[in-house]
C-alpha cells in the first residue's frame, strides 16, 4: 500500500466511530424508520449507553395510533417543531432515488447518520473491530485491481465506521459499468444465478449476455421461487432450483425473513441445501452471481472444483456481514490465486449493493 493511502487507512484507527460520536453528541437523536434495522440499532444504541428521543417516518407512511419500542411514529417535522436540529439515524436500506433524495434533503437541515449494522451476525463493525482486523483488511486493499476499487474500499470502510452516507454518494458506479467494463460477458456463457429472487438478476444478465448458453437460477424461498418461475416461463435453457446454496448439501430449515432490513417473517421452512459443485456437477460454469444473505463464504467452500476448473468470473456481494470485506476474497483467492479483484458500490444506503467482482 502506497505510504499516503496507509496513513490514511490507519487514521481510522485513532478516528473516533459513530457510537463514539453519538455518545459524544449534545444534539437529540431520533430515528428514521421502523422495523427490523430499527431494532437492531436500539439494541446497539442500548449497549452502548446511547439514548433516542422519537421516531419518525416518512410523509407517505401511515402512521395513525402506530407506536415504536414505545415511542409514537411521527413526522420529522413535529420532531423538528419540538426539538430542533437532530441527529437523524436512518434505520433501514434503499437503493430508491427518491429515498436517497430524501436523505439529502434531511442532511442539508440535520446531521444524518446511515449506521452500519450487520444483516446476518452479531459483530458490529466499529473502530474496535477495524482495529482487530486491519492487517487484513490491509492485505485485500493491496490485492485490488484498479484505483476506482480502492477508492470504493476506503469509502465503504469510513462509511462503515462513522455512518457518514457521503462516503457511499462518493464512491457510486452502475451496474453497467461493472457489466462493460470488467465482466465482459461474451456468447456461450453459462450463468449461475445464486440468490435469483423474482427473476431480476436474471433479466439483467439476458440484457449483457443475450447470446448466454445455459442458465441456473437458485432461489430458497418457496413463494420469491415461484414468481422466479413465472418471470423466466419464457426464457430458454434455463433451469429454476428452489434450494439453499451452502458448504455441503443436506436437507434443513430456511427462515422466511421477507425483505432486506425487514420485519415481515414467515417462518421456517425445510428446504434442499446444495453445493454449487453438485448443482453445476461436470458441467461448465462461466459467470456466477452470489448474493445470498450472508452464506457467501458457505458457497465459496462448496464450490470450489467449479472454480478451481473453470475460474468462472464472478460478482458477489460483500455487504451481509462485517468480516465479509476480508473473508470473501480471502475464500476465494485460496481456490485460485489469479483472479483479478475489483470491487465495486451501486447506488444504495447503507452500503448494500457493493460488491467484489473476480475476473
Amino acid at each position: 500500500m502506497p505510504a499516503l493511502q496507509r496513513k490514511k487507512m490507519e487514521n481510522l484507527l485513532k478516528s473516533p466511530d459513530l457510537w463514539e460520536n453519538l455518545k459524544a453528541s449534545r444534539l437529540p437523536v431520533v430515528l428514521y424508520g421502523i422495523g427490523n434495522g430499527a431494532d437492531k440499532i436500539i439494541k446497539v444504541l442500548a449497549d452502548k449507553g446511547i439514548s433516542f428521543v422519537g421516531v419518525f417516518s416518512s410523509d407517505s407512511f401511515e402512521r395513525k395510533g402506530k407506536t415504536f419500542h414505545g415511542f409514537p411514529v411521527l413526522t420529522l417535522g413535529a420532531l423538528e417543531e419540538k426539538y430542533g436540529k437532530l441527529t437523524v439515524l436512518m434505520c433501514f436500506g434503499s437503493s430508491r432515488p427518491e429515498v436517497i433524495g430524501n436523505v439529502k434533503k434531511i442532511k442539508q437541515k440535520h446531521i444524518l447518520f446511515a449506521p452500519d449494522v450487520p444483516v446476518y451476525g452479531d459483530i458490529l463493525f466499529d473502530r474496535a473491530f477495524f482495529k482487530s482486523t486491519y492487517k487484513r483488511h490491509e492485505a485485500i486493499y493491496d490485492m485490488l485491481t484498479d484505483e476506482t476499487s480502492k477508492k470504493t474500499f476506503k469509502n465503504i470502510v469510513n462509511f462503515k465506521i462513522s455512518g457518514d452516507t457521503d462516503y457511499l454518494f462518493d464512491c457510486e458506479t452502475s451496474l453497467e459499468n461493472a457489466f462493460t467494463d470488467i465482466l465482459k460477458l461474451g456468447e456461450n456463457e453459462v450463468y449461475l444465478d445464486l440468490g435469483a429472487y423474482r427473476g431480476d438478476t436474471v433479466l439483467q444478465f439476458l440484457k449483457y449476455a443475450p447470446a448466454y448458453k445455459k442458465i441456473y437460477a437458485v432461489e430458497p424461498d418457496n413463494k420469491t421461487f415461484l414468481k422466479l418461475r413465472e418471470t423466466t416461463k419464457d426464457i430458454r435453457n434455463i433451469e429454476c432450483i428452489n434450494a439453499c446454496v451452502s458448504n455441503e448439501s443436506r436437507v434443513g430449515t430456511f427462515s422466511m425473513n421477507g425483505s432486506r432490513g425487514s420485519n415481515n417473517s414467515r417462518g421456517n421452512m425445510a428446504v434442499a441445501y446444495l453445493t454449487a459443485d453438485d448443482i453445476i456437477k461436470d458441467n461448465r460454469v462461466t459467470y456466477i452471481k452470489a448474493d445470498i444473505e450472508g452464506a457467501e463464504c458457505d458457497f465459496l467452500e462448496g464450490a470450489g472444483n467449479i472454480i478451481k476448473t473453470n475460474k468462472p468470473k464472478m460478482m458477489i456481494s460483500c455487504y451481509h456481514r462485517s468480516d465479509d470485506l476480508f473473508k470473501i476474497p480471502e475464500a476465494v483467492m485460496k481456490l485460485r490465486n489469479d483472479y483479478k479483484i475489483y470491487m465495486r458500490h451501486f447506488p444504495s444506503v447503507p452500503a448494500w449493493d457493493t460488491v467484489y467482482l473476480f475476473v
